[in-house]
């Protein structure tokens, strides 16, 4: 019985994905939040949507099996945004970058 529970809990985990957007105008209040909150949240597939105004994020939880990146980036546009994706740059690459300097010997 345990087992079927962990199986089960395991396949809910994998349907779900995350990504981060930034939005333009950018957010600059309380309403800017709610507005995008209670829009998206009617978007099929979408099962959470966290706001920041200081990071100037939106991260939208998913399901990939009924929407997709494209899917979400239309449906703020429906509500006047234009939204993009923060792509996580590789923190090992930035210190490398920084530590090789270019050698021309």
């Amino acid at each position: 019985m345990t087992l079927m529970v962990t199986a089960t809990i395991a396949a809910f985990a994998a349907d779900k994905q995350e990504l981060n957007f930034t939005v333009l105008p950018k957010m600059s209040c309380q309403n800017c939040e709610n507005k995008i909150k209670s829009n998206l949240r009617f978007e099929k597939g979408i099962k959470a949507i966290k706001t920041s105004i200081p990071d100037q994020k939106v991260t939208i939880t998913f399901d990939p099996e009924k929407t997709n990146e494209t899917k979400i980036i239309e449906a703020f546009s429906k509500i006047g945004y234009k939204a993009s994706v923060i792509k996580d740059r590789p923190k090992d690459q930035s210190v490398s970058d920084k530590a090789s300097p270019n050698k021309s010997n």
